[in-house]
């Protein structure tokens, strides 16, 4: 008997970076939403279990891709791809004048606690507007994608959090977009 092992989300989630923009073809895009600070102009996405925010400063462009499946994103422009399990942080310094730096933890609850972070994090997209996906899986438990961005002094930032229920998972992604002002280089 050939017993096929099941993947379950937390094994597969990718955080891939671009250093150009992606075409929105590769997500099924349920919300958008596009900020601008500092001469920063962020656009960020949400889709059933994942989202992409793209930073522009000048020149400089930055993509940001939380995916279930990375095999079915492109490789141009890809300059890291980070398996999101566990915490683990990642900066890049894109120019004298920019730079990205995000954080990415994982944490496997308890069902209930699942249900009760799940309860938590709606409350907070209907409070704060923030970007959400949600569905029910197959068992007809509930899953959240939910994506807030922030205007903090010379930074944009935006969170990301993930949960999926065949695994009782939730993604906590943290980024950061710095830019120098005043013809300032980044220290």
């Amino acid at each position: 008997m050939n017993i096929t092992p099941k993947t379950n989300s937390i094994q597969t989630y990718t955080s891939l970076l671009y250093r150009k923009a992606i075409h929105p073809e590769f997500f099924g895009i349920e919300g958008r939403n596009r900020i601008e600070h500092c001469g920063i102009e962020v656009e960020g996405w949400i889709f059933k279990g994942g989202h992409c925010a793209r930073f522009a400063f000048g020149n400089t462009v930055l993509v940001e891709a939380i995916v279930e499946n990375p095999q079915t994103m492109p490789e141009r422009g890809l300059m890291a791809s980070l398996l999101c399990n566990g915490e683990r942080d990642h900066e890049e310094r894109l120019s004298d004048h920019a730079m990205f730096m995000t954080t990415i933890q994982t944490e496997t609850l308890s069902e209930h606690l699942y249900l009760g972070t799940y309860k938590e994090m709606v409350a907070h997209a209907r409070e704060n507007d923030s970007l959400a996906s949600m569905w029910t899986d197959e068992s007809g438990k509930p899953n959240l994608s939910l994506l807030d961005m922030q205007r903090l002094g010379s930074e944009l930032h935006i969170q990301g959090y993930h949960l999926r229920s065949d695994c009782s998972m939730v993604l906590r992604t943290q980024s950061m977009f710095q830019v120098a002002l005043n013809g300032k280089k980044l220290s």
